[in-house]
C-alpha cells in the first residue's frame, strides 16, 4: 500500500462526510412530516434548507482540491439515520416518538460537528484557508442546530413526551 497521509485523509474524511450530508438531505423531510410537535417540524424543515447549502460548501472544497465532489459510503450515518426510521416505526402514533426524534436528530448533529471540526483542524494544518472557512461556516450552523435542539427537548419535547 502506497504511502497515505493528511492530504489523503482529509479527502476521505471529505468524501464521508459528503455522503452523510447527501443522506440527511433525504432523512430530513421524513422525519419533519413524522414529528408531531411544529417546534420540531420547523426545526428539522430549517435545517433541510441548510444541508442544501452545506452540501454545495462540501463542492466547493472538492473543487478547490481539483477533485470530482463524490461520496464513500459511511457507515456511521447510515446506522445513526437507521436509528431514527426505527424510532420512527417503534413510537409512531405515540407521546414519546418526538422525544426519540429529536435524540436521533441530535446524535447526526453531534457527528456532524465531529466530522467538520476534524476536517477545519486538518484543512488548517493543509494550509487550506478557504477551505477551512467554509467547513467553520457549516461547523457553526451544526453547532446552533444542536443548541437549538437541546432548547427544545427542554422547552416542550421531552415534556410531552413524559
Amino acid at each position: 500500500m502506497a504511502d497515505k497521509d493528511l492530504n489523503d485523509l482529509f479527502l476521505d474524511t471529505l468524501k464521508d462526510i459528503y455522503f452523510a450530508e447527501k443522506q440527511i438531505y433525504k432523512n430530513l423531510p421524513k422525519m419533519a412530516k413524522a414529528a408531531a410537535s411544529n417546534q420540531l417540524r420547523a426545526a428539522f424543515e430549517k435545517h433541510h434548507g441548510e444541508t442544501e447549502v452545506q452540501i454545495e460548501r462540501l463542492e466547493q472544497i472538492f473543487e478547490l482540491l481539483g477533485k470530482p465532489a463524490r461520496g464513500k459510503t459511511c457507515d456511521a450515518i447510515q446506522g445513526i439515520l437507521e436509528e431514527g426510521k426505527e424510532i420512527m416505526d417503534e413510537y409512531e402514533g405515540t407521546s414519546a416518538l418526538d422525544a426519540g426524534l429529536l435524540a436521533a436528530a441530535q446524535a447526526v448533529e453531534h457527528y456532524e460537528i465531529s466530522r467538520y471540526g476534524t476536517l477545519k483542524s486538518w484543512a488548517g494544518k493543509l494550509g487550506m484557508k478557504d477551505a477551512v472557512r467554509l467547513l467553520d461556516q457549516t461547523l457553526s450552523e451544526e453547532k446552533k442546530t444542536d443548541d437549538a435542539l437541546t432548547k427544545l427537548a427542554g422547552s416542550e419535547v421531552n415534556a410531552e413526551a413524559a
